[in-house]
């Protein structure tokens, strides 16, 4: 089912379109142009119906804000007073389609159907468009090297089938790039893609997000409101951060994973789903199963198909293309001239470390186009961190380090043992230095810290 909201200052309008319409989509309702913003903020909607007249406010305001801050948003004007001159006026400021009251309920229907397949069309031509533009890489992704040719190579392999998919990375690699990969170019392309990252939600929010509510079903729920579960069926849904999920929520999408059914709150009535979940994480889930964080058996449910992708320091072949596309990027959106790196700039962007891996660098590149004033980006257009990094490192840590000696891994010795025998060596070559540790593992200084503690490594350093 597909997501409409119905703009109406009128609740008796608003009340009878929302059940003509509920059997078909999943409709939602305002009366203000405050409220339907908020709503429109909140979650992606297929189909925007909107009255011409709000009270005292304009609907072509409404609608240019709403296209404004949403361009790819599909509104359909409704009005009881059309005219040819309104109706050139709505289609200037990006009305998808003009409509008179009364409405005719089998006409608006099939309007509201061919808008849903055009705004599914505007979505996957902006991906593949994208996509065709990034000629270095795959689908949107940006690189040759043959770490990820061997991600690529997975994501033709599972793109068109429903297994569950667990991607794994460090931030900033690209996980939800994968994920958005798999779903436009496999079978589920004509359905949504919905996304939730459970970490930036709060907890007591979390639940009513991905499963969605009745109205009173608690304070402030004042309409339905369908969940990321319901809005992504028929496509897929990414659980971003999946690491971060309580262990109350683990138990009910472990549920909706096996039962295929979805029970908003304050709901007695369950709705079947046909929803691809995808999952992605920067933390070691196994490592939380142990530390009993996270549910075994959902690990293993997610876990069918896992996909990792490297840090960008584990593919430095592809760091020169990224740089290449972030500029032209930038300069186009900034209206800059297409700039050059000068050599020193060009050094030092391919020996830095990239704790922030893809996103870092785009960030640099973004910076460094917005200060360059002229053709070229020299040292002094980069971001001041990278200075002190060149300072603490002398310019030369990849180029000059040698590389630390090889540690012996025995058959069947246990996962836990070589980890802690790894952090060990790589203390001492470091001389004890935890934050060249932490980089040199990748991973961040608190989780090292901890693994040290829970090692006992604290008398080699």
């Amino acid at each position: 089912m597909h997501d409409i909201l119905i703009i109406d200052d009128e609740i008796s309008i608003c009340s009878s379109l929302s059940f003509a319409l509920e059997d078909k989509y999943r409709v939602s309702t305002a009366t203000n142009p405050e409220e339907a913003l908020e709503l429109i903020y909140q979650q992606p909607f297929s189909v925007i119906l909107l009255d011409w007249r709000l009270g005292s406010t304009d609907g072509l305001d409404v609608l240019r804000q709403i296209k404004h801050d949403f361009p790819n948003a599909v509104v359909i004007i409704m009005t009881a007073y059309g005219t040819i001159e309104s109706a050139v006026e709505a289609m200037k400021s990006g009305a998808y389609y003009y409509i008179t009251k009364p409405l005719d309920i089998q006409e608006l229907q099939l309007l509201i159907d061919k808008a849903i397949e055009y705004y599914r069309l505007t979505n996957q031509v902006k991906f593949l468009s994208e996509t065709l533009d990034n000629k270095p890489g795959y689908a949107g992704i940006i690189g040759k090297s043959k770490a990820l040719q061997r991600v690529f190579r997975l994501v033709e392999k599972v793109k068109d089938i429903d297994s569950n998919v667990l991607i794994t990375g460090e931030s900033g690699t690209g996980k939800e790039l994968v994920a958005r990969a798999i779903h436009y170019l496999g079978k589920r392309r004509e359905g949504p893609f919905e996304v939730i990252n459970c970490a930036a939600i709060p907890e007591t929010l979390l639940e009513s997000e991905l499963f969605g509510y009745e109205k009173g079903a608690f304070t402030g729920a004042l309409q339905n409101k369908a969940g990321k579960l319901l809005a992504a069926s028929g496509g897929t849904l990414l659980l971003d951060e999946i690491g971060e999920m309580p262990l109350s929520l683990q138990a009910k999408i472990l549920r909706v994973i096996q039962e295929r059914e979805v029970t908003p709150l304050g709901s007695t009535k369950s709705y079947r789903v046909d929803v691809r979940i995808l999952a992605a994480t920067n933390k070691d889930l196994l490592e939380l199963v142990r530390e009993k964080k996270f549910r075994e058996d959902l690990y293993f449910r997610l876990n069918v198909i896992p996909i990792h992708i490297p840090p960008l320091r584990e593919r430095r072949e592809d760091i020169l293309l990224l740089i290449e596309h972030f500029i032209k990027e930038k300069c186009q959106k900034m209206g800059k001239k297409i700039k050059q790196l000068d050599p020193e700039t060009k050094r030092i962007l391919l020996n830095h470390h990239y704790p922030g891996n893809v996103r870092q660098l785009e960030n640099i590149i973004e910076y460094a186009v917005a200060i360059s004033t002229g053709p070229t980006i020299t040292p002094s257009d980069l971001p001041n961190y990278l200075e002190s990094w060149i300072s603490l490192n002398t310019g030369n840590e990849i180029e000059n380090t040698p590389q630390p000696k090889s540690i012996p891994v025995k058959v069947g010795q246990s996962l836990l043992d070589i980890e802690r025998e790894t952090i060990a060596a790589t203390l001492k070559y470091c001389n004890g230095h935890r934050k060249r540790t932490a980089k040199m593992l990748g991973i961040s200084e608190r989780s090292l810290r901890e693994k040290i503690k829970k090692y006992n490594l604290n008398n080699i350093i």
